[in-house]
């Protein structure tokens, strides 16, 4: 009987062990969504869905990646620029007379942005009289990527089953009856779009256009329609096509321009295609545009053709090849946590109020991988690769979307891709960089044109026609957000970041190097000597943060702002270290380390904080949301406490006066800067900021926090947040930006146990790790590359079977050994 009884516990510790995991893979509810932030996300790259889980009336938003207003880029939109920049100049570098430059940079702006577009709606009526139903579920699993609400009504299960999957470009809903031939409802497509309807072998088709034009939401001029679908060129207004089509084994299906009607079937499949005539960032997508229905039809076909076990098994072993790669558990530390039996919406407001429960932000983190795998895709067999995640991701229900949901390039592009490369989500990142290559190709346009200087640029804004232009309309942007210069800059960043965790020198070479060159070229030009002999750049801003003159007067342009020369300084260091690592463009080398070593260097201000201008000024909001200052701290390598210590405790003041409060990115990129100071309990502290419970109704409404469906709340939603969340989370387990890899650096007093796979590391290496009170108790390593391996631990341990040389420094021990290509060293906490 006692072993008996001891098996019965064992077994149900096991259980409750699985069960904790299992929720903790999975979004799920007791009720369908009221609003679009508690319906469920799913994609493939280009199709989006968000899943609302409706019971006699169920809605699916849908949209598709390449939908956007407008078309190719202008050209020659604003001749006069460039005989305003040597104006400025004088004013900023003879007179310090700021107020006089802001006014002058206006007339150097462009046009703005176009936007990202919803698709359309997808509805499913069920009319059960009005019945309510009993055992209403629905969940988003995660792991699995795929949306499922259940009910009962009169005795009888009703489940429908939605996923999008990217090898087919299909998404598919699954329809089923407990009973057989009880299933009856009508399917139905609409648009917030010019569109029309069309019948064509039983499959409903919603076809339809986009605006040439949309203004952004915060652009308004009196007398003007924000929308305007008017173009004559036959280059502004992509084309769009979904398709619906229904089978089913037993029921019988009808087709009208009113719907798909299904009549007593017992199990029905669903097959949505999406298309749009999007033939690339330089070609009209009017008359140079792919044939959207015939790629539609395509998609549709293919996936007809397949018994829907064989669609679904593609659609998992395709997205468990990305989501596995990666586990992380930290250990809670409870015996029996009644909050992972809690729905989400119930369970994200328990941890609002306080409550323990690590696997919520587990939960979180693993979120933030299937969003980016949902939303960022490389090209597959038959399927082309999608664009970048926008501000949105892919996810969209408005016609004029906030912000136009478009690519942000000062800051919120760039952290949508944070966490691909650490999170072992490599392949992801691609559409980004593949963009990039595009955007400096309009960028080299914008630079010779508004500039006259070589090399390519960007600015705050772009879209996925590349643009690189200030935005503004020609100079009705503030100069806080519409001038400033150094997205190209930034952006390029994450073409060696790539490198250096892949290790794939083809692609330095032949894509990465040559546009990073480029926007070097684009610095040298356009930097400037100042009066002590020091490389500035004038015209100058720090995103979206203004400062007060001599006069009191409330600026935001002046000369070599920190985030503009830490920008540059990274920039001149990527291209030197990848030229060494080519063993080529050595004079270009030797000149980018000339440069480098004449850059405005770094200050500390009067409150010991790190200066964000080119002088002390007083800031006129001393708790801004953008800490731009800050980038040589994180993303940048340049502030670290072993190589600029004095910078790194200025880096610290400086969020001390920032404070915590800010919006989702906000909050998301203050968890990456507390971690790079090595204070994990800081940075824990604003994870749970960032996970406040939130609603378009909640009193916090305005602070931001995380929604029901766990979209990040700006607000409104955007996805960066939750990219920078599993990001920062990323670099409290594990740091590679100096020259080692630090395991556990900034580990909070709260995750005392755990245990996490598949982190990956510069230099091409694998990380496992677990960990108990708080210290590392062995590791796995395995080399990619071959490299020299150099670990930072802030415990002594021991690699077994190779020769390590051990440093203890003030931070930590530094354990160096050699590798081999495909190896795995062992790593033993003492």
């Amino acid at each position: 009987m006692k072993k008996a009884a001891l098996l019965v516990v064992l077994i149900l510790v096991e259980y409750q062990a699985f069960a904790q995991n299992e929720n903790n893979l999975k979004l799920w509810y007791k009720q369908p969504a009221s609003q679009w932030e508690e319906a469920l996300p799913v994609g493939n790259g280009h199709i989006g869905a968000m899943v609302f889980g409706g019971v006699e009336e169920e809605l699916l938003q849908l949209n598709e990646s390449t939908f956007w207003s407008g078309g190719p880029v202008k050209t020659r939109i604003n001749p006069e620029s460039p005989k305003y920049l040597p104006q400025i100049r004088e004013a900023l570098l003879k007179s310090a007379d700021y107020e006089k430059a802001n006014e002058l940079a206006k007339k150097m702006q462009g046009l703005f942005s176009e936007s990202y577009l919803p698709l359309g709606d997808l509805k499913i009526s069920q009319d059960f009289k009005g019945v309510k139903p009993t055992a209403y579920y629905r969940d988003l699993n995660i792991k699995d990527a795929i949306a499922t609400t259940s009910f009962t009504i009169n005795g009888i299960e009703y489940k429908r089953e939605v996923f999008t999957s990217a090898p087919d470009n299909i998404l598919m809903i699954r329809i089923s009856a407990s009973q057989p031939k009880l299933l009856n409802f009508t399917v139905s497509g609409t648009s917030q779009l010019k569109y029309t309807i069309q019948i064509a072998n039983r499959e409903f088709l919603v076809n339809g256009k986009a605006p040439a034009h949309i203004n952004p939401t915060y652009y308004n001029p009196t007398g003007q329609d924000p929308v305007i679908y008017e173009d004559t060129t036959g280059c502004y207004g992509a084309r769009f096509q979904f398709r619906i089509k229904a089978a089913s084994k037993d029921g019988l299906i009808e087709t009208d321009t009113s719907g798909i009607h299904v009549k007593d079937a017992t199990e029905v499949w669903l097959f949505v295609s999406a298309a749009t005539s999007f033939n690339g960032f330089d070609k009209c997508p009017d008359k140079e545009g792919k044939d959207e229905n015939a790629l539609a039809k395509n998609y549709l076909d293919h996936a007809v053709s397949k018994p829907y076990p064989v669609l679904l098994k593609t659609h998992l072993d395709d997205f468990h090849a990305y989501f596995d790669r990666l586990t992380l558990d930290v250990k809670d530390t409870t015996q029996s946590n009644p909050n992972i039996t809690l729905p989400s919406d119930e369970r994200l407001q328990s941890y609002s109020k306080g409550a323990y429960d690590p696997g919520i932000e587990m939960l979180y983190f693993q979120f933030g991988r299937y969003l980016l795998i949902s939303s960022s895709r490389p090209a597959q067999l038959g399927v082309p690769g999608s664009p970048p995640a926008n501000l949105q991701g892919i996810w969209n229900k408005e016609k004029r979307a906030p912000w136009s949901s478009n690519y942000t390039i000062n800051i919120n592009t760039q952290m949508n891709y944070w966490p691909a490369e650490v999170t072992n989500l490599s392949e992801m990142h691609v559409p980004l960089l593949d963009w990039i290559k595009n955007l400096s190709e309009t960028g080299k346009v914008t630079a010779k044109e508004f500039y006259g200087v070589g090399g390519w640029v960007a600015h705050h804004n772009s879209d996925i026609w590349a643009m690189s232009n200030p935005v503004g309309n020609l100079g009705d942007g503030d100069p806080v957000w519409a001038n400033w210069y150094m997205g190209g800059n930034w952006i390029s960043q994450h073409l060696w970041e790539h490198y250096r965790f892949t290790g794939d020198k083809v692609f330095l070479k032949e894509k990465a190097y040559p546009i990073m060159k480029e926007a070097a070229i684009f610095s040298i030009g356009w930097l400037v000597e100042d009066k002590d002999g020091y490389l500035v750049t004038a015209p100058s801003t720090s995103p979206e943060n203004k400062f007060k003159d001599k006069d009191g007067e409330e600026v935001a342009v002046s000369m070599a702002t920190t985030m503009d020369m830490s920008i540059i300084y990274d920039l001149f260091s990527n291209v030197i270290d990848a030229a060494d690592v080519l063993g080529d463009d050595t004079d270009f080398k030797k000149m980018l380390i000339a440069r480098r070593a004449k850059l405005y260097p770094l200050k500390i201000g009067g409150q010991g904080q790190l200066q964000e201008w080119y002088k002390d000024f007083p800031e006129t909001d001393p708790q801004h949301r953008h800490v731009s200052h800050l980038f040589g701290l994180h993303p940048g390598r340049q502030i670290s406490p072993i190589t600029s210590p004095e910078f790194f405790q200025a880096a610290r003041k400086t969020l001390e006066i920032r404070g915590d409060a800010g919006t989702g990115w906000s909050k998301g990129w203050k968890i990456n800067f507390w971690a790079r100071l090595l204070d994990g309990d800081h940075a824990y502290k604003l994870i749970r900021q960032l996970m406040q419970y939130t609603n378009t109704n909640s009193e916090i409404y305005k602070g931001g926090g995380t929604y029901p469906n766990f979209f990040d709340a700006h607000p409104p939603f955007q996805i960066d947040g939750n990219f920078a969340g599993t990001a920062g989370m990323s670099e409290m387990l594990i740091q590679s930006h100096l020259t080692d890899i630090y395991l556990l650096p900034a580990l909070p007093s709260v995750w005392k146990e755990g245990a996490v796979k598949g982190l990956k590391a510069r230099g091409g290496f694998e990380v496992n790790m677990d960990w108990k009170k708080n210290k590392l108790v062995r590791a796995s390593v395995k080399s990619f590359s071959g490299q020299k391996c150099v670990i930072r631990t802030n415990n002594p341990i021991v690699v077994t079977g190779v020769k390590t040389i051990t440093q203890k420094t003030n931070f930590g021990y530094l354990n160096t050994f050699p590798t081999e290509k495909g190896m795995v060293y062992e790593v033993v906490g003492k």
